[in-house]
């Protein structure tokens, strides 16, 4: 607030710069985009640093309004940062890039882009920002351990900068750590696990079947519902038999048996012998049909959470902002149920809201989702 008392009036590129920064950290972030292009373009060519340290600046609050990032204005001012010796400013645009690469679901690209950027030596902001990205990416992994120690060092390197925003996002961010990251089944009984714990029961010889992404073992069943949907069925049953008319209830929604769905029954549990064949083994008993893998016991994995909100969660997750009426449409269901789901979420902190009334978004709560700290062009003239 201070810094806009003394740049209210003021037209110059350098207030533009600190208007747009400070209205950024108010969380105006459509305003301040717009005063950064305006400070961007008024220092132009001839002030070639300045500029560039604003488009890295505008890069980031479009990055917290979950737009695409100008791609080839921002690889233009980091080569700009990097030939006028900004080294710091470079690293900072670089991160950002990776940023947006971990919203879109780019976890290779992401890797390939963070490798390459060298953060030894950088300030303690850039290296917790850095930590922040390396745990998003381990997560997106499913490396709990991984993950965990990234955050350490995010924390360590935020504590060190002093930043109570950034600060902030690495609690947050291990807090969502230690939430529940899916259910297991083993045995008949189910435990909720942190992301760490899913890590350590995956390891070993067990046949895990992974209803977050259908697989079985190494196999994807994801085109193919109802295979998976016994294989599954099998699987919570283990290691006992899972009855027919188990199996046709949950699989195929009928209560009822008649001949023609053991009929059918009996034709999916063959194709799911040949799907599953030097994986597991499918047996009929007496009472229906029992699973029995090749080595090791049966795993299931399951989502944290069924229902409405796993679906909402399922659907914003690849980074786009999405309104209520295209959730509601692309879930079948009512907007205003659509709605009271995504303020749970947003009460719990995983869901995020853009825009107010028709123009209202949502989106996945990031790691590092909010602007930190926009580097100044340059001091303001004085007067």
């Amino acid at each position: 607030m201070r810094a806009l008392q003394w740049v209210a009036l003021r037209e110059d590129p350098d207030a533009l710069a600190l208007r747009g920064i400070a209205m950024a950290q108010l969380g105006e972030l459509p305003r301040a985009r717009e005063l950064l292009r305006r400070a961007a373009r008024r220092f132009g060519a001839r002030e070639g640093l300045a500029c560039a340290r604003c488009v890295v600046a505008e890069a980031e609050v479009t990055l917290a309004l979950r737009e695409p990032l100008p791609k080839r204005a921002l690889h233009a001012a980091i080569a700009a940062l990097d030939a006028h010796g900004d080294l710091h400013n470079a690293i900072h645009g670089r991160l950002t890039q990776c940023r947006s690469l971990l919203l879109l679901g780019r976890v290779d690209a992401t890797e390939e882009a963070f490798a390459i950027i060298d953060l030894e030596g950088a300030p303690s902001m850039l290296r917790s920002i850095g930590a922040l990205v390396e745990a998003d990416v381990e997560i997106r992994r499913g490396h709990g351990r991984r993950a965990r120690l990234a955050l350490q060092r995010a924390h360590a390197a935020a504590t060190v900068a002093g930043i109570e925003a950034l600060a902030g996002e690495v609690e947050r961010a291990i807090a969502r750590l230690d939430a529940p990251a899916a259910r297991i089944i083993h045995r008949g009984d189910t435990v909720v696990a942190r992301l760490d714990e899913v890590e350590t029961a995956l390891t070993g010889p067990t046949l895990v079947v992974d209803a977050c992404r259908r697989v079985v073992g190494p196999l994807s069943l994801s085109r193919r519902p109802v295979l998976f949907g016994l294989a599954r069925a099998l699987a919570e049953a283990w290691p006992r038999d899972a009855p027919r008319g188990t199996l046709l209830e949950q699989v195929f929604g009928q209560r009822r048996v008649s001949e023609s769905l053991r009929a059918r029954l009996r034709v999916e549990i063959g194709r799911l012998r040949a799907a599953l064949r030097g994986v597991a083994e499918i047996e009929a008993t007496s009472e229906g049909f029992r699973m029995n893998p090749v080595a090791g016991d049966v795993l299931v994995l399951l989502p944290a959470v069924d229902g409405e909100e796993a679906a909402v969660l399922a659907l914003i997750s690849d980074g786009a902002a999405w309104s209520t009426s295209a959730l509601a449409l692309a879930l079948g269901v009512s907007q205003r149920s659509v709605q009271r789901v995504l303020h749970e979420l947003d009460a719990q902190g995983r869901v995020r809201s853009i825009g107010r009334a028709r123009a209202r978004r949502w989106s996945l709560a990031a790691l590092s989702g909010h602007t930190t700290a926009l580097l100044l062009p340059r001091p303001p003239a004085s007067g």
